[in-house]
């Protein structure tokens, strides 16, 4: 793990704020990570402008063209906006996520413009396309993406015609961070005049070995957490108003409810890697894993933060520590990593609130110094 100076270092000296300290009752992993379950929020934050981006059918069939929709809030000072940030929920979640609508709030009063969006098989959307999502689901990402671009520069010239750049930034939570990241990493199939679709990604608790991940989330002490997030996936792939094909619906509807998948790894394999043309579960986890093809160091990524807590009880830490050695033997100048040793799974609440909306909204302040008003 990252050295205590050097966490001091970047979190005080760069980003000027403390470094992490959970706060009571929210001790320990578990209640980091289930905090935000048991707490109602208010928020002033409860809507945006809905904006419907199309994209195509899956390649393997599975899914129909349709659109995603996300909701856009515009910063509190428009004049001064620091650029617009693609914020993307996690597994099974949605835009309305409590986690997510507080971090685009802290983001909005900080001068960021934040579109959310909801993902193939989120609720919001659910009416208006069929199938669910993949932690690499790039034929739906990059149209969202582009159309979050051509959308900043439209902000851009409108807050300030003479301005001569608009930065957008990603923000993924859990899964939302692979999957940006599975994104980021394909910019050749990206039509834009860009080097990086994005100026700059953040990734918060996300997995990044998927196969590990797996593995992870299947322990015994997990199996609330597990059957939880199951019955989620379960809800949103069986109440699909485009409909399931004959051999899902075998699964979902048979009166033998031991067809129903048990662990995350068996709804992969036999309702996420099919829908997206995976001939299996370990090839989909392999070929979404964007671990290794960082370690390659032949990538060319945006400045990018990882944000890892050693006691997430659902991503193990082991990823983001790998990565934490290669940045220190000068792989990837433009990625930093942030390991904490408390935290949970998205959690991050200390003694000023969410630890984590602070980090990200510090973080991406200072980055969006360098383009210029």
């Amino acid at each position: 793990m990252e050295g205590r100076a050097d966490q001091r270092s970047f979190c005080n000296d760069q980003l000027g704020i403390p470094l992490f300290q959970q706060r009571f009752p929210w001790l320990g992993g578990d209640l980091q990570t289930l905090r935000d379950t048991f707490v109602f929020e208010r928020l002033p934050l409860e809507s945006g402008k809905p904006l419907e981006i199309e994209v195509p059918a899956l390649l393997s069939g599975k899914a129909p063209a349709g659109k995603l929709l996300a909701f856009l809030n515009l910063p509190l000072d428009i004049s001064n906006a620091r650029g617009l940030v693609l914020l993307l929920h996690g597994l099974g979640g949605s835009s309305r996520r409590l986690g997510l609508r507080r971090m685009a709030f802290c983001l909005i009063k900080a001068g960021f413009g934040v579109l959310r969006l909801n993902l193939r098989g989120a609720d919001p959307c659910r009416h208006l396309i069929g199938g669910t999502y993949a932690a690499e689901c790039n034929s739906d990402l990059i149209p969202a993406l582009t159309f979050a671009r051509q959308l900043c520069n439209h902000l851009g010239r409108q807050m300030n015609p003479c301005r001569s750049s608009f930065p957008l930034f990603g923000v993924g939570i859990s899964l939302g961070g692979t999957i940006l990241l599975n994104a980021a990493l394909q910019q050749n199939h990206i039509s834009t005049s860009e080097k990086n679709i994005l100026d700059g990604l953040v990734c918060t608790s996300s997995p990044l070995d998927l196969a590990a991940c797996s593995e992870y989330i299947e322990r015994p002490r997990n199996m609330i957490y597990q059957r939880w997030l199951l019955n989620r996936l379960i809800r949103q792939t069986a109440s699909d108003p485009w409909g399931i094909d004959a051999s899902e619906r075998d699964i979902f509807f048979s009166s033998n409810k031991k067809n129903l998948p048990k662990t995350i790894r068996a709804f992969d394999a036999t309702i996420t890697a099919p829908r997206w043309g995976y001939k299996d579960v370990e090839t989909y986890y392999s070929e979404s894993s964007p671990l290794l093809r960082i370690c390659a160091g032949q990538v060319d990524l945006p400045p990018m933060l990882l944000l890892q807590a050693i006691d997430d009880p659902w991503v193990p830490p082991d990823a983001a520590l790998l990565l934490e050695k290669k940045k220190s033997l000068g792989l990837h100048e433009k990625l930093n990593v942030v390991i904490t040793k408390n935290g949970g799974h998205n959690g991050f609440h200390g003694i000023n609130g969410c630890w984590g909306d602070l980090l990200v909204k510090s973080w991406l302040t200072r980055l969006a110094i360098q383009f210029p008003a």
